[in-house]
């Protein structure tokens, strides 16, 4: 008897566990074909990106990485006030399709500024990405005169500017 009852236990402890293990192993498959989620709504799908870059962005600044070489497309916010500590850095607002908002630190040292910029403006970017509290910071969107960093760049309104 006691036999039979160990039995039955021992069963019903291996349904439990491969219940449970099946369980995860089907949340990381689904997790691997979903849009990625913001951390503040959990639940909530993101809007699908422009491109895969855009994805980038989002998961360094959710993992608080930097250094990393990002490509993408946002809406203009606005401009900022340059920034002339150092060298001197045009200051763009924008949102990207996911909806972080990111900051681009444009060197016009190196680079023309970008013209005619006006708030809802589309603008595409390369460069690399430093995260902050704020939604991070895109910079090296210009051309590096020495060879040892790649190359970056803004377009706007069908003008690229490196």
């Amino acid at each position: 008897m006691n036999k039979k009852i160990l039995l039955l236990i021992g069963v019903a402890l291996l349904f439990f566990y491969i219940g449970r293990n099946s369980d995860k192993i089907s949340t990381q498959n689904n997790q691997s074909s979903t849009v990625a989620q913001a951390s503040t709504t959990p639940n909530t799908p993101l809007k699908p990106s422009h491109t895969n870059q855009s994805n980038a962005i989002l998961r360094a600044f959710e993992q608080q990485q930097s250094d990393i070489p990002v490509q993408g497309t946002g809406q203009i916010i606005k401009e900022l006030a340059d920034d002339n500590n150092g060298s001197r850095h045009q200051r763009i607002l924008l949102k990207l399709p996911e909806g972080l908002t990111i900051l681009i630190a444009h060197n016009i040292d190196l680079a023309p500024r970008v013209d005619n910029i006006q708030a809802g403006d589309a603008i595409e970017f390369k460069g690399e990405y430093a995260w902050n509290a704020k939604g991070g910071v895109v910079h090296w969107t210009h051309h590096d005169p020495n060879g040892r960093h790649p190359d970056g760049w803004l377009k706007h309104q069908n003008r690229t500017y490196q």
